[in-house]
Parts: structure tokens; sequence; C-alpha cells
């Protein structure tokens, strides 16, 4: 094998042939030619990655291995690891975006020649977009008085700022083992966007990279999602002056500065250096050269890079729970104006950092746990938060948007006061944490994670909320259940407990007992109609001995198709595992942005069923469904109506016994390989007997469901009002 050739695990193997792992185990054990592990661990064992395709063709097992799997094999099984290899990736796309002319003469030349000259290159546009390198720890700079000037001159912001460039220039050494991958790269980014070296193209291929390094360790990185982040960067856009200049301090990938529309200077910290390269390539691919980018690597709190910056806007999704923020060293520092924050108060050490890099009536939006809104130790500091208007808005948020998705997080808008402008009067403080209902008539529980979220009513219940609070005279400020201005007087009291849902009724009583009229309407409505579909009384026979078939066996003969979902971008929703299981209508949505690749998208008469979690789910597709992307975890059975009833298909796919054959076991899941699930060999007209059976069963099953939803909202909104005196005991 040559030297410092791509690797690759079984994983990859079967990611890049369209099967399962168990499958690639199989070829190990049954194909005597299958390629020897050339590194790895016993239990975990690579290969190379040439070796495997060749292979894999040779077997034709795959005609060709797609260009953008490859490319990911090879930043996955990167000798210096995937990071680095995604940096060289991204200063490779960055030099082919800008001067996409120079590529192929520099691509033309043998390998060394090409590191060499490369280098060289690269130097030329990481300085033009990220500033010269530092000199002496400090970075040439423009200043005015020793603070910074954010004014753009031409079509570059001029700013003052401090530490070290957060992407260094690679060595012709150090790019030498990226060489075969970035030509690779650049490849992948001619066929990604409209054409060759297009900003479509690079940013495509970065953000395809970058988010599969994301999506293969989760417990790495703390993601902001992204829907998130444009609900915090739409608080921030909805002020009166537009941010010109933006600030992240705790960076991350940088989620938070790409969701910023049109600023004209992007300013980024992040402790780790390898996050803070790969934030800066991120922004540079997806921002124009007119935006000035300034991204440095330290500890925010510890080591400010911008210590003169006083930005417009604020974007910030801080660690939480620090005990190690620097409360110690840094008892005296100035930035601590609203007081200094306790060792277990890192949030509150966060939030006035933001505040102190303001300008006065400047915006600042933070992601933080529900606690800090009610911890004993941080009581003054909120005290004095409200007192000088600082703080304008405390947001609830729903469970499951954001990391740690079990809790219900909460959104802090703060606003620099000015120093001519008296103190704001009242705190706008909104709960969107309550589940909402889906378009199904149900109601997505916190339980049902961040796939249910209904982000476009999340959205649109907070951004009209602080827009009508930020209105002159605030014609609707309040918003039953959900939103209220709340004099600050009210919540100058011992505890200066700034959670939303303390100061709200839950929504059930803000509807009234009319509310509690309607669902109880309702549920009568669906009782009856489950008594109508109950199924009548069985009758009892002997076990059949049908001849049996499987699904794979059916896909072979052209009985059905077997599709696989959680790809592809585009505006159209998404049919989750979680709706499959609830039966409800697709709640989620593709990526806009990414390579360019077509979802699998269901028709009337599809079988879908989840791959994992070990339970007996098949869902029938109708009309209404018809059209959704097929999301992740799911696996899509298409019959041929001419061989197989769908409803025969997917009642003997629910049968217990059946998915219990089909299941494989691991520490901590249940995967279903629907290839082994069974099915009787029937005419079709006998299948479409037990079809109708099987569909009926089906109906009766959402009705239970839609009846055991309304009952628990009809007895909530009962304790409810009878505890708030709203429904009056009889």
């Amino acid at each position: 094998m040559p030297e410092n050739s791509t690797e690759v695990t079984a994983a990859g193997i079967a990611r890049l042939a369209g099967v399962g792992r168990a499958a690639v185990s199989n070829w190990r054990r049954r194909h005597a030619d299958f390629p020897k592990p050339v590194g790895g661990t016993e239990t975990s064992p690579s290969f190379a990655l040439s070796e495997v395709e060749r292979w894999l063709r040779d077997q034709g097992k795959i005609a060709e291995v797609p260009l953008r799997e490859r490319v990911w094999q090879q930043v996955a099984g990167h000798p210096a690891g995937a990071v680095p290899a995604l940096v060289h990736t991204g200063c490779a796309l960055l030099l082919l975006r800008t001067s996409p002319k120079t590529w192929p003469e520099i691509a033309a030349a043998p390998d060394e020649r090409m590191a060499d000259v490369l280098s060289l290159a690269l130097d030329k546009v990481l300085t033009a977009r990220f500033g010269p390198a530092t000199e002496g720890g400090r970075a040439v700079h423009t200043a005015e008085g020793g603070r910074a000037v954010h004014t753009v001159e031409g079509a570059r912001a001029v700013h003052t700022v401090e530490g070290g460039r957060a992407v260094h220039t690679p060595s012709g050494t150090e790019l030498l083992p990226s060489v075969p991958l970035l030509r690779a790269v650049a490849e992948l980014a001619a066929g990604t966007g409209a054409g060759a070296g297009t900003g479509a193209g690079v940013g495509e291929t970065f953000e395809f990279l970058l988010g599969r390094q994301l999506d293969a360790n989760p417990r790495q990185y703390t993601l902001t999602p992204p829907e998130l982040a444009e609900l915090m960067a739409a608080l921030v856009e909805a002020g009166e002056r537009p941010a010109r200049a933006v600030l992240d301090p705790a960076a991350g990938t940088g989620a938070l500065l790409r969701a910023v529309a049109g600023p004209a200077a992007l300013y980024a910290q992040e402790t780790d250096p390898d996050l803070a390269a790969l934030t800066a390539l991120r922004l540079a691919l997806h921002t124009d050269t007119g935006c000035a980018l300034a991204a440095r690597t330290a500890d925010t709190l510890r080591a400010d890079a911008f210590p003169q910056l006083a930005a417009d806007a604020v974007l910030c999704h801080p660690p939480f729970n620090e005990r190690n923020w620097g409360h110690d060293e840094l008892a005296y520092d100035p930035r601590w104006e609203y007081g200094f924050p306790a060792r277990t108060e890192s949030e509150l050490a966060w939030v006035q950092h933001a505040l102190a890099h303001l300008r006065e009536g400047g915006t600042a939006v933070l992601l933080m746990p529900p606690a800090a809104a009610s911890r004993r130790s941080g009581r003054r500091i909120r005290a004095d938060l409200l007192r000088r208007g600082a703080l304008r808005a405390v947001i609830a948020l729903p469970a499951g948007a954001a990391p740690p998705y079990g809790i219900p997080l909460h959104l802090w808008v703060l606003r620099k006061p000015g120093s001519g402008t008296h103190p704001a009067p009242e705190l706008l403080l909104v709960d969107t944490a309550e589940p909402a209902e889906t378009p199904s008539g149900g109601q997505a529980s916190a339980a049902g994670g961040r796939d249910r979220l209904d982000w476009q009513a999340v959205h649109g219940a907070v951004l009209d909320a602080w827009q009508s609070f930020e209105s002159p005279g605030r014609p609707d400020a309040d918003r039953p259940g959900t939103g209220r201005a709340v004099p600050v007087i009210e919540l100058l009291d011992d505890d200066v407990d700034l959670a939303p849902a303390r100061h709200l009724p839950p929504p059930a009583a803000a509807g009234g007992p009319g509310e509690l009229i309607r669902v109880r309407e309702r549920l009568a409505e669906t009782l009856g109609r489950t008594g109508a579909l109950t199924p009548p009384a069985v009758t009892l026979s002997d076990p059949a001995h049908w001849p049996l078939t499987t699904v794979g066996e059916l896909a072979r003969a052209g009985a059905l198709q077997l599709r696989t979902g959680g790809s592809g971008t585009g505006p159209g929703p998404v049919l989750t595992e979680h709706d499959v299981l609830g039966s409800t209508a697709p709640s989620g949505s593709l990526p806009t942005d990414g390579p360019s690749e077509e979802p699998v998208l269901v028709e009337p008469g599809d079988v879908v069923v989840p791959v994992l979690g070990g339970g007996s789910a098949a869902r029938v597709i109708d009309d209404a469904t018809a059209g959704a992307a097929l999301g992740r975890n799911l696996q899509l059975l298409r019959p041929d109506p001419a061989a197989l009833d769908p409803w025969f298909l997917a009642g003997f796919l629910r049968g217990t016994a059946n998915n219990r054959q089909a299941s494989s076991y691991a520490s901590t899941a249940t995967r279903l390989d629907a290839r082994r699930l069974q099915l009787p060999r029937l005419p079709l007209a006998e299948q479409q007997r037990y079809g109708e059976r099987f569909r009926a069963l089906a109906e009766f099953e959402d009705a239970l469901r839609l009846a055991g939803r309304l009952g628990g909202q009809l007895v909530q909104g009962m304790y409810d009002g009878l505890t708030d005196g709203t429904v009056a005991p009889k």
C-alpha cells in the first residue's frame, strides 16, 4: 500500500456501497479476496480505500464510488486527521473561489511541486481575506484613539484586532499528503455548483464535508441548529439600525455568524484552534469579499481578542455551567459593570462580556440555560440588568431547540443602555416551551425531540411578540399564554425570577373555558368514531402455513423497490421517524444548502418503516403525505401494484414475530433489516382482502391516538381551570 494512502473503516465501506455494516462483515467472512486490514484495531479495523474501491467494482457491488463519498473518505482517512484535512480543503476552496484561473496551473504540477506552489498561493489568499500574520502577537491594524473603527472604507471594513490569525498558511510539507484530496475536492466543487470554481460550488462542497465531520463526531461539538441561529439573527436584525459589525465571542462552528444577512464586518473568537480555523474558512466561503472577517483563537473571557471592539450586535451560544471560566483571576475586570458573577454563574459573565462589546443601542442575543433566569446566586446581577434597562426580553424555547435537547433553553435579548436614555419600564417575557399543535391536530411533545419542532410557528410567535414590543406605543405587545410585557417593578422581588413560565398563564388557561368546551366536543366526536371503528368479534382458526417469501426476494424479483432516506436538499417537508410512529403530518425540513442532491420523495401506496428502535410500525403513504421527502432512519418499500397490495404489505410487516426475526441487536439500539421481513405468497385478490382489514385497523389506531391526545389536553385544561378559578366545580 502506498505510504499515506487513505484508509476507510467498515462503516465507511458500508456507506460507499449503500449497505449495512452487517453486509460488510459478511463479505469479509465469505470472500477470501476481500482487502486485508491495513490499520485500526482488531475490533475496528481500517482498510485501504483504493483496494476497497477496486474490490467493490470487481464484485459488482458498485459501478463507481460517487465522487462525494470518495472525497469524504479521503478526508476521514487523512493521515493527519480529518480536521487538518478540512482546513486544507477550505483553504484550497477559498483559492478556487478567489482565483479560479490559477487552480488549473497549480494542479497540473507534480505532487511535491504542487504542494510548494499551492502554499505560496494560499498565503496570498489567506492574507487578503484574514489579514497578515501576527507580529509579536498583535496583528497589523488601523486604530483611532485606541478604539476599533467599524466604518467601511471602499469595500473593506477597517478594524482593530488582537491575537493570532485563526487560519495559518500550511507549508508545502503539510500540504503534500493532502494533494490527492485537494484535486478531488476541486473536481467535486466544479460539479456541485453552477460551474467550476463558482461560489456556490465551493461553498456547498465545504458545507457538505464539514457537515459530515460534525455528524460523525456528535459528542465532540456543541452545535447551534440552523433554525435557532436564524431566529437569533432575526432578533438582532429586527432592530432600528442595521447590524453592520457583528461579534460572536464563542463562535463554535460559525452557525450564528453565518445566519446574519449582509453585515459589513464579522468578528469571531473561539478557544479551540481547529474549530476557529474551520469557522473562519466557513464564513469566508459564505460571505463576499466586501464583508471584513476577523477570526481569532483564544479563551474569550481570559484573553479577549477584540478588547476595543464596540459592535452593532453580539450573537452568542456560550458554554453552560462552566466553573473554570476565570472567576479568580478576573475579579477586578472592568466588564463586570452589573456585578461580579459568582463562580457558578459563568453565563452571566458571558452576558456582561457581550454588553461590554456593544455600542450604545446595540443588541445582543444569547442562548442561556433556564437556570440562569432563577438561580439565587445571580439575582443581584439580574436585578441590575433590569434596573438599567439592559435586559429587554427573556424567551423560553421548546425542549429540543438546541443541545442539551432535553430542557427548554432561553434566549436573552439585551440592549446596551445609552447615556441619555431612560431605563425601559418593562421586560418582554415569551414562552414557546409548551407543546404546539401539529398539522394533524395532535400535539408535539417535548419527548418527541428536535425533529418534531414546528420552527415556523416558533419563529412567528417570537418575532411577532418582539416586534410588537419594540414598536412605538406597543399596540398589541401581550400575547395571551405566549407573551407579556411585564413591568420591571413586578420582577424586582427577593428572587428576581425571570423564567417566563412563572409569569405567564398556560396556553390552555389562556384559551379560557371556551377552549375546553371545544376540546371536549372534539373528544366526544372522536370517541364516537372510535366506537364505530372498533374491530368486530374475531373468528379463531388454526395457525396458517403459507409459503413465505422475503422483502429482499421480492425486491430482486422486481415486485417492489427499496429506498433509504436521509439525504437531499430543498424547501419541501420531510417525513420523519416520529411522524411515522405517531401517524402525523410531515414535520421535518430539508437543509437549504449543501451539495445538490435529489431527496427520495414518497408516493401514494409507498410503505415506510423505521429502521431503528425495534418496534413494529409501518405507514402507507396517502395523497396528503405524498411528495414529502423521506427522512433519516426510514426505509421505503414501493410495491408494484400489479403484484403487491400496499396495505397487505404494511400489515404483515407489523407482525411482532416478523419484526423479531428481522431485527439485529447492538448494545444501545435495535436495527430492523427490512430485506429479512417475511410475507406469505398469496394471490392479489387475497392480499386485497387482508389489506382492507389492515386499513380498518390503521384507522382505528389513528382514532385511538387522537382520542388519547384530546383526553390528555382536556384533563390538563380542567386541572388548570379549576386551580385558577376559570372553571367552577359542579
